[in-house]
Parts: C-alpha cells; structure tokens; sequence
C-alpha cells in the first residue's frame, strides 16, 4: 500500500512573511479577495497588519467576518454567498482554526456546488475540484489548519462538531509569521500550543504513522517542549519556535490522522464551547496513559524530544511513565487545568462518549476502543 503525503504548494515562514502575500497574489493574477477573519482580530488591529499589505499593493478584497470560535453550518452558508457576491476569485485566511476551517469550506462548495448542503462534507467527502485558492496566515501556533487536509464545522442542532478531510481544501499558499502572533494573550498561547503538542504526539502513535511522518512529529514534540513556556512569556525566540513546531506537527498529523484525545475534545466544542486547545490539553495525558500498551517504544522518544534525560537506562514502563509526566508538567507550567471538573455535567457523559467514538479521528487511535473506554476516560477526568 503506497503511503501518501500532501502539503502547501509553497509556503513562508519568518518574522515580516505577511509581504509575501502580495507577491503570491499577483504572480497568480488575483483579481479580488474574500478576507475571512474573525471579529476580534479585526477589532484588535491584527487583520488590518495584512490588510496594508494588500492596500500597499493596491490588491481589491472585501472581508468577511461572521465567523464564531467554533465555526458552524451557518458561517459557511453566509461565507459563500459572501463571496459569491463580493465577485472575488480568492481566499485570504487570517486567523486561527475558525478562520481557516470557514474558509476551506466555503472554497470547497464554491467549486463543488454539489455540497452546497455542508452537512455532505463531514467525513471524507468525494469532491472532485480543489477548492478556491486560499492564501492562509495564521495568528495562532496550534491548529496548523493553514497546512493540513482537514477542518472541523459544528452542527449546532445536533450538537456536534463534523470532521472534514479532502486533500482538495489544503491552502495553496501558507504565510508563517510570528510577528502575527505576537498579541495573542497567555491563555490562548497555552491552549493552542497544546493543540500543536497533542497533533505531534497523537500523530506520532496514530495507527496511521510511518517514517516520513515520524519524522515531522518527533521534530516538532521537540520544538514545541522547548518552545512554549517562552511563547507564553511571549518572548520571541518561544514566538518563533512555536510557529515552526506547529507547523511542523501539522505536515505530519494531516496525512496520517490523529486518534481519541480529539475524538473526545471535540464534542466538547460543541456541547460546551471548550476552547479545541484546552480540551486536548487536559485529555492528552489520560488518554496517553490508556494507549501506552499501543505504541512500543515510541514514548522513549517522546520522553526524549520533550527533554527527559536518561531515557536509554529506563525501562518501558519508566519511559513511558516519564513521557506522561513530561506532558503533565508542560500543562501544568502554561497553566491548563488539571481535569474536566468545571467543564464536563455527569449526565451529559453517554452523548459525549457517542459522539467521541462516532468522531471521523477515532479509528486512528493505536488501541482499539469502545463507547465504554470513553466514558471511562471521561468519568476518569471528573
């Protein structure tokens, strides 16, 4: 069976990358862009850093800005009569997941308006044109959404978050710059960066996983262990490094799948709004303990990327003890809660499990699982 790997066609990365979006622009002929960006970015001044950019270059653009936390259904109805009506012929992205997953989905029925019904998109859905080309940045260090094949849309009638992937909505430009990172607060620099730690470590034992793939996650456990307590100080060097080691998780997780820590995140978002980042975050350990039998020898290495010393003379329950601890410490020290207390209602536990295992990352997990398991990791996380 042939393994195979798709990323951006080019991307840039580096403080000052944001020119780069005119120049990419304009060597494609754009006429005219759709910028998708959230209501806060916009209020804060941080759209409006790309917005000279084009302005600068003369470049035409109307923006489009109904997009929530957790994108849903309607959002990407409103964002494609948008651009519909705006005559544009392109996307801009700017912005964390929301951002980028409303655009993706937008671009993907703009081409195939045969999925005009978003629902038809959950899953992996058999489009036949690649989406509008997207010109993705992004201003957070954790969904990497600007690099991979999936995006998550909340069905709010029934509570519930759909996974999409389609190798045809993946950006065609990504522009990496940490400088548009810069004025996140500590807490989302935390969740997010926790986001990009679960995508590296979950893509690292997926059942999917192979060398090449092992490769980009290893790397990127390694950067962002180094990285994110300075991110959270928001000192540049921890600004820069996360920007990378997201990135860097997201080449690899979007072509090999992820497992339960999202399978049980998601329905979060969507029954309770919990920010995707902070869900991982407290489920990751727990869910890493219930997978250990799974995975081999491969928590020796997480243990060592994160920067555990004397992995070689510990034994396998020691290293993978000590990978665990690792990741508890990291959350800990950005200040992630310990547990879903304060999160999750008891009675609400037997939908979540439902929708945990019905999510379209669960058949990735290491271990097999069952609607059981889950409510036993949730139970255990109260």
């Amino acid at each position: 069976m042939a393994n195979r790997f798709i990323l951006n066609e080019i991307s840039y990365h580096g403080a000052g990358a944001i020119a780069a979006v005119a120049d990419e622009a304009k060597s494609r002929a754009f006429k005219k862009a759709l910028v998708c960006s959230d209501p806060d970015l916009i209020k804060f001044g941080v759209t409006k850093k790309v917005l000279d950019v084009l302005d600068g270059a003369g470049l035409a653009y109307e923006i489009f800005s109904e997009i929530k936390p957790n994108p849903t259904i309607e959002n990407v109805q409103a964002g494609v009569e948008a651009f519909k009506a705006a005559g544009a012929d392109y996307i801009v992205a700017i912005g964390g997941g929301s951002s980028m997953d409303t655009a993706k989905a937008v671009g993907i029925i703009i081409t195939n308006p045969e999925f005009a019904d978003v629902r038809s998109l959950e899953g992996v859905a058999d489009t036949k044109n690649k989406c509008v080309p997207i010109i993705a940045v992004p201003t957070t260090a954790g969904t990497a959404a600007e690099v991979t094949i999936n995006y998550v849309i909340t069905d709010v009638e029934k509570n519930r978050k759909m996974v999409c992937v389609d190798p045809h909505d993946i950006p065609i430009v990504a522009v990496v710059d940490p400088d548009m990172m810069s004025t996140m607060p500590k807490g989302l620099t935390a969740a997010t960066g926790m986001d990009a730690l679960t995508h590296a470590i979950e893509g690292y034992i997926t059942a999917g996983a192979w060398e090449l793939s092992d490769m980009f996650h290893l790397k990127a456990i390694e950067i962002i262990a180094r990285s994110l307590r300075g991110a959270v100080d928001n000192t540049p060097e921890g600004r820069e490094g996360m920007a990378l080691g997201q990135y860097v998780a997201g080449m690899g997780f979007s072509n090999v799948g992820l497992g339960i820590v999202h399978s049980m995140a998601h329905p979060l978002g969507a029954l309770y709004d919990t920010p995707h980042g902070i869900a991982n975050a407290i489920i990751l350990p727990t869910v890493m303990e219930y997978n250990a039998e799974a995975t081999g020898d491969k928590y020796k290495y997480i243990a060592q990327a994160m920067g555990v010393k004397g992995t070689e003379n510990m034994s396998v329950e020691e290293y993978r003890k000590a990978a665990i601890d690792a990741v508890k410490q990291l959350s800990k020290d950005v200040g992630i809660p310990a547990d879903l207390k304060d999160i999750v209602k008891k009675e609400d536990i037997p939908f979540l499990a439902q929708s945990a295992f019905d999510d379209a990352c669960r058949p990735g997990n290491p271990k097999a699982t069952s609607v059981e398991d889950i409510t036993k990791l949730y139970e255990s996380l109260l």
